[in-house]
């Protein structure tokens, strides 16, 4: 069996929690080992968090280290209770919780609005996602709840088999009173004794951690005085075991500071403050959502701010740049802008010098001024960056144009070899040859590094949030991923662009083989990248057109594009300026497309909205799917339960939030009005929201 200790940092208002004891690990029994019963009295015991987990027997065990944090801050502005919790528990970490109003502790779920990655739980208890921290060494959530409660009850699940307790009770972090102080918090650590050979491998680190992250906020001068004797000798006690890194000790110095002064603080004033600049920051502060570069909140939803006439007035960032405050009341949370580069074609895919953006959509000055715009009303801005291909700017002496001018005066070096209009020296291209300029060797290092520092330079000095990806077919999605990690934007997608699957003229019913190439590719990006799902568009084309509904679920009763297999890194669309707007190379069917928009804004994956769209007839009916997309938190990992997918008519319930249906077919959702309330409907369409 396993050993429990637990050690309880000092705090200026203790008790605040329990320490945590059981950690409760699914494995397999023994062979040959007996049920040895228990009484009735142990049941009872076991029972006490019945519905919540489950309790297995230990059969190996693991040594691990970890703490918990949990501080409470009073947020007068807003009549708040801010709950911060934070953990370097390994891995995802789910917070089961609730509220109380009294000292019996039963559990309520709170009015909305809820942390991000919150579900509701069998009705009785809600359930949170912790966010990785920026270190990526454990991870938080902040809880904001109304002041007529008293206790915050939670547990956490590590995994489906492991759950920790407060020694088979709910954690309690009580609430302050109105006549307490403004912060209290309570930190915990858990530490399990290995005894037996075995390391476990039940989900939770075999090495034991360290829990070096202290958290300290307010409190009377005694409280801060005990703490600050404790960190120094904590960085006593780790430099003579020499196990503590330069980067943790310097971070301990900065909280022995930061007391410091806190404590010289309360010394002038007598009793603990915090400015009022303190308290709405701290109401500001959210906890870091799951942010990763292939998704990044998972909430966005991306409008392409231009199509392919836009660069004709010479003007397009200062036109674009006031509908900023618009686009931002509609719902939208990331622009995608036009390629900014000085470019052979006026609209920018033919790029010559990378470090000129004076562009025929306006010059470097009033792109740097149209992203701050954008900025300012809380949207997130993507660069169009062509990566793949770059017209030079001399010829060689064979007249072949491969030799280039500008910063990146790059010679033939940099072109591929096995395209026979450009006679590169490079190395043969690893993917699909442009045909109209030069492709890029990715594969020398002179050009990812030159590539890296370009990019660095554009989010730097353009303000650039992220990037959209021309051609991805053209090079490996390895070297894309090079090029985030050097870049870290906040969203990135890649266009890869092929045919679907047909057979003599008409669309294969199965497209696994589409959605399984740019699975591959986002696959290379090591997920740094999402892809536009160009199955799901295809299929709904083919849907719409033919009323073959039932195409849009797959075998397995899945979504039958990209979003069906990896929705999170899924960015769908209906239509771009390649695909519609004059050039209509692959024109959504005409009249149907709220159709496509009710598909794509109810459904998982990231959904982009065509410029030409939300500025026509459409205005209303998109405005109104994007507004019921937010209130009801539908995100790129929401779960779809398909419900019909026959000729004419294809439903679906998202989330268990949303219902909707689209086709000339009949569909009302399960429970009728009683559980359902229809949002928004038009020709073909139909979206109900719970009730």
């Amino acid at each position: 069996m396993c050993k429990l200790k637990y050690k309880k940092s000092t705090s200026s208002i203790a008790g605040a929690l329990g320490q945590i004891s059981n950690i409760l690990l699914k494995s397999e029994k023994p062979k040959g080992e007996e049920d040895t019963g228990e009484t009735n009295e142990t049941k009872k015991q076991n029972k006490c968090q019945e519905g919540f987990y489950e309790e297995h027997s230990i059969f190996k065990e693991v040594p691990v280290q970890n703490s918990l944090t949990v501080s409470v801050r009073k947020c007068p502005e807003k009549d708040k209770n801010l709950v911060h919790l934070d953990t370097d528990l390994p891995g995802d970490v789910i917070v089961h919780w609730g509220v109380c109003r009294d000292n019996d502790k039963k559990w309520e779920i709170p009015a909305a609005p809820h942390p991000p990655e919150t579900q509701i739980f069998k009705r009785k208890a809600l359930r949170t996602l912790l966010q990785p921290k920026e270190d990526g060494h454990g991870c938080l959530g902040l809880f904001s709840l109304d002041k007529e409660f008293t206790g915050f009850l939670f547990v956490l699940k590590l995994n489906e088999n492991t759950w920790l307790n407060d020694m088979g009770n709910d954690f309690y972090a009580p609430l302050p009173k109105a006549n307490d102080s403004l912060v209290q918090n309570t930190r915990v650590q858990t530490e399990v004794i290995n005894e037996g050979s075995e390391p476990s491998t039940a989900g939770i680190s075999e090495k034991t951690t360290e829990a070096d992250k202290v958290v300290v906020q307010g409190g009377y001068t005694d409280g801060i005085i005990t703490e600050i004797r404790n960190l120094v000798s904590d960085i006593s006690a780790e430099k003579s075991l020499k196990t503590k890194t330069k980067e943790t000790q310097e971070s301990i110095l900065q909280e022995i500071e930061k007391l410091a002064a806190e404590a010289y603080s309360i010394f002038r004033s007598s009793t603990p403050t915090f400015s009022e600049e303190e308290i709405l920051e701290a109401e500001r502060l959210k906890p870091s959502l799951r942010i990763c570069p292939g998704t990044g909140s998972g909430y966005e939803i991306l409008c392409q701010g231009f199509n392919w006439e836009s660069h004709k007035s010479g003007r397009w960032y200062m036109e674009l740049s006031e509908k900023a405050t618009e686009l931002s009341s509609l719902g939208f949370t990331i622009i995608w802008l036009p390629p900014p580069t000085e470019s052979v074609s006026p609209h920018g895919y033919m790029p010559k010098d990378l470090y000129n953006l004076n562009s025929r959509y306006g010059s470097m000055e009033e792109l740097k001024l149209v992203v701050k715009n954008f900025h300012e009303v809380g949207i997130k801005v993507l660069g169009d960056v062509v990566l793949n291909h770059r017209c030079a700017h001399y010829q060689n002496k064979n007249g072949v144009w491969n030799i280039f001018g500008g910063k990146l005066n790059w010679d033939d070096r940099a072109v591929v070899s096995d395209d026979p209009h450009f006679q590169g020296r490079g190395n043969k291209s690893n993917g699909d040859n442009f045909h109209a300029a030069p492709n890029i060797d990715h594969s020398q290092e002179f050009v990812r590094n030159d590539l890296k520092e370009w990019l660095c330079w554009l989010r730097k000095e353009i303000g650039y949030d992220g990037w959209r990806l021309d051609f991805v077919r053209g090079f490996w999605g390895g070297y894309v991923k090079d090029y985030l990690e050097a870049s870290e934007p906040y969203f990135a997608v890649g266009e890869y662009w092929d045919s679907l699957g047909y057979t003599y003229g008409e669309m294969d019913y199965n497209q696994d083989g589409h959605r399984q190439r740019i699975i591959d590719w986002i696959n290379a990006t090591n997920g740094t990248a999402g892809a536009f799902d160009v199955t799901t568009k295809g299929i709904l084309h083919s849907a719409l057109e033919r009323c073959e509904y039932w195409r849009l679920s797959d075998q397995k009763g899945k979504p039958p594009g990209v979003i069906g297999w990896w929705p999170s890194r899924a960015i769908t669309f209906i239509e771009n300026h390649d695909t519609g707007s004059t050039q209509g190379h692959w024109r959504f069917p005409s009249g149907k497309e709220m159709q496509g928009y009710a598909y794509i804004l109810t459904h998982p994956g990231t959904p982009a909205v065509f410029y030409d769209h939300i500025f026509s007839h459409y205005h209303s009916e998109i405005s109104t799917l994007i507004s019921l997309r937010h209130r009801t938190e539908i995100n790129c990992r929401s779960k779809v339960q398909i419900t019909k997918a026959e000729r004419d008519v294809y439903a679906a319930i998202i989330d268990d939030k949303v219902a909707m249906k689209i086709g000339p077919g009949y569909y009302e959702p399960p429970g009728g009005s009683g559980r359902w309330v229809l949002a928004i409907e038009g020709k073909d369409y139909k979206v109900w929201e719970a009730a």
